[in-house]
């Protein structure tokens, strides 16, 4: 049995699993932005982030810079004023809520440097035991945490750069599977499109085998029938061949000789014929040739051609009890391409086939149809 066509939804199924795999990839693609962006730009952000330019340093900088200062002339007043600016700045990127909660010298080290600072303001000397008592320790407390933060900068970064590799995987791991199922996809609509092609093909050829003659290769009373559907509306011309005496041909030189016969008239009518008509098998010694025709003058030098070639040919016939070679009788007619014109036609050309035959075969006859029958 002929597997039927590839319905339309099939194909719109493969559409569709093909629009879903774009869609999947789309949102993996969406997922990754959406996550992973976000974390790449709070990473490089230089603010409000542990990323920054760290206030401790800036801090310790800032306190390392007065120190040098008040190292420098302790007494003078143009120097305690810089040494005064630059402590106050260390205090006040010092003094953030992120250092207050976190490190316990925070602090001791904000009193210490308050307790710098109003010396400076008063005229109170600074002595190095003062900065070392208002100055290390904040020091020693800025550089603790620096330490601490850049441990946590490190931390953040390992983490950060594990999430992306998870991410990157999944990405990764998300497109093969969408590329081994579009793969799939593929393959299934390709193994279906090779069947159904299979299957037409193969109908196809079932369909030409049954319009065709097995012995001869050419069209039979189906495929004529269909010829001339094909034709409609146009004037064609119709002969009836039958082989004179064919039954004793056989009888005389067996079946084999009798198959190679009909192969050898199929190819001597088609050359009589000049290829511009179609020949068809309707029996065993029977043929019709169709072919486009305008006037009763072209059927019959038609029919004279077809006969003449195959007396020129001259093929022996043992039993022929009236000649010594193959002999054709003819009935012809013309009408219009349609089912009622091609029966009346088809009787017509019949009829002469029989006028023929029974005054003594080997010649033709044109039927003659008035012009109501030949429009139809």
């Amino acid at each position: 049995m002929v597997e039927p066509e590839l319905p339309w939804w099939r194909h719109v199924r493969w559409l569709w699993l093909s629009l879903m795999s774009f869609v999947a990839l789309m949102l993996l693609i969406a997922y990754q932005t959406r996550w992973v962006y976000p974390e790449i730009h709070a990473y490089f952000s230089q603010s409000g982030n542990l990323t920054g330019q760290q206030l401790a340093t800036r801090a310790r900088d800032y306190l390392q810079q007065g120190l040098d200062l008040l190292l420098l002339e302790p007494d003078d007043a143009e120097i305690r004023q810089q040494a005064h600016f630059q402590i106050k700045l260390a205090y006040s990127l010092f003094d953030i809520g992120l250092y207050r909660r976190e490190y316990d010298c925070t602090l001791p080290s904000l009193d210490a440097i308050d307790e710098l600072l109003l010396r400076l303001e008063g005229d109170a000397p600074v002595t190095a035991t003062h900065l070392r008592q208002s100055v290390l320790a904040p020091m020693r407390c800025l550089t603790r945490i620096e330490m601490h933060q850049l441990d946590r900068r490190s931390a953040v970064t390992a983490e950060f750069v594990d999430e992306t590799r998870r991410h990157q995987g999944q990405v990764l791991a998300g497109s093969l599977v969408i590329f081994v199922l579009g793969l799939g996809f593929w393959l299934m609509h390709e193994l279906q499109r090779r069947r159904a092609a299979k299957s037409a093909k193969e109908s196809l050829e079932w369909m030409s085998r049954a319009l065709r003659d097995p012995l001869t290769g050419v069209g039979n009373r189906s495929a004529l029938h269909d010829d001339v559907v094909a034709k409609h509306g146009q004037q064609m011309g119709l002969l009836l061949v039958d082989i004179d005496y064919f039954k004793q041909y056989n009888d005389s030189l067996g079946h084999p000789d009798g198959d190679r016969l009909l192969r050898r008239l199929v190819e001597l009518i088609q050359q009589a014929m000049e290829q511009r008509a179609r020949l068809y098998r309707l029996g065993g010694d029977e043929f019709a040739v169709l072919f486009e025709c305008q006037d009763d003058r072209s059927l019959d030098a038609s029919c004279r051609n077809l006969v003449e070639s195959l007396r020129a040919a001259a093929l022996p016939h043992p039993s022929h009890p009236h000649a010594t070679h193959v002999t054709f009788s003819v009935g012809a007619a013309r009408f219009k391409a349609d089912h009622a014109g091609y029966e009346r036609g088809y009787a017509a050309a019949d009829v002469a086939l029989y006028e023929v035959k029974k005054k003594g075969r080997d010649g033709w006859q044109v039927a003659a149809l008035d012009s109501r029958e030949m429009a139809g």
